[in-house]
């Protein structure tokens, strides 16, 4: 569902801005945050509650779902297999994306080469093409798998987990606004969607950093230039909550991908258009509000010629 205002931030913990977001917003009361990204971690969102004065009221998805899991077996095998679906879907995937990007990458590379003047873009569209139909052909699927998982199993219907979502709701009710760290996304993404915690909310404002930037947007593509066995081509992992339409959120872009190298960047940013493909790097925020993106501090977006380049230019 998408939100009625959505900030998305980059890295805070090196370099902390989410209180100067909300106080921009003039947000006042206590705040909610999910860090179920952290796993086992959850708990230690000290420096978290610090930062924002206090006001912070964890809502604990990750030690929820763990309950949930102890309590509902069943729900839990259900689960398990979605994920192994998945897992062999993502498999499937990367076979049929590796041997497409390849050919789109080598196309591109020739644009600029003499005497393929008139022939060459025709090809590379294609190329492109190739790629974006493959990536939607994954996220149908993936779309697909969660909506049979919906309709056979019913989580939010089931005991225990409709019995955490009326205690998550009545916190958040008690809440100004909503803020989602980072940590493993997919892990965060399962917490978030197992209680729907977004649909939860009234009109409260929704802080989203890191992975949590990347579970709120409707797509998350996960991406690493600089792997230790060489530059891997950019996933689409997982559909999002769809809080936020038209953004691919990239944490760390310039510490994940080789800016440098602007046949990889023209093609990243070709590929997902027109959505932005927005570089979250620290200090960087971005907020969607009335169905429009702003950078209000700036922000940077992959090009389509190759370089990082300003939001609103992108």
């Amino acid at each position: 569902m998408v939100r009625s205002h959505v900030v998305l931030l980059g890295p805070q913990r090196l370099e902390p801005t989410l209180k100067d977001a909300v106080d921009s917003l003039g947000i006042r009361g206590r705040i909610a945050a999910v860090t179920a990204g952290w796993e086992e971690r959850e708990g230690e969102d000290q420096e978290l509650s610090a930062h924002l004065g206090g006001r912070t009221v964890n809502l604990h998805l990750y030690g929820r779902s763990e309950d949930v899991h102890q309590r509902d077996p069943e729900l839990l095998g259900a689960i398990r297999a979605r994920h192994d679906r998945l897992r062999k879907l993502q498999e499937l995937y990367r076979v049929r994306l590796s041997h497409l990007m390849e050919a789109a990458r080598e196309l591109l590379r020739r644009e600029s080469l003499p005497g393929y003047a008139g022939l060459i873009e025709p090809e590379v569209r294609g190329a492109i093409d190739a790629v974006r139909r493959l990536d939607d052909e994954h996220t149908q699927r993936i779309r697909e798998t969660h909506v049979e998982f919906d309709l056979r199993w019913k989580p939010h219907q089931r005991e225990h987990v409709a019995r955490h979502r009326r205690e998550l709701a009545e916190l958040l009710d008690g809440c100004s606004a909503l803020c989602i760290a980072g940590g493993h996304v997919a892990i965060l993404l399962d917490r978030l969607r197992m209680f729907g915690v977004v649909d939860l909310l009234r009109e409260q404002p929704v802080f989203a950093w890191s992975a949590g930037a990347m579970a709120v947007a409707e797509r998350v593509v996960v991406f690493d230039d600089r792997t230790p066995t060489g530059s891997g081509d950019p996933e689409v992992l997982e559909t999002g909550l769809g809080a936020v339409h038209g953004v691919v959120a990239l944490p760390h872009a310039t510490k994940r991908l080789r800016c440098d190298d602007r046949t990889r960047i023209a093609l990243f940013a070709r590929r997902f258009a027109p959505c932005i493909c927005a570089a979250l790097d620290p200090r960087m925020r971005m907020d969607f509000q009335h169905e429009r993106w702003s950078a209000p501090w700036g922000a940077r977006a992959l090009s389509q010629h190759g370089e990082l380049g300003e939001v609103n230019a992108a």
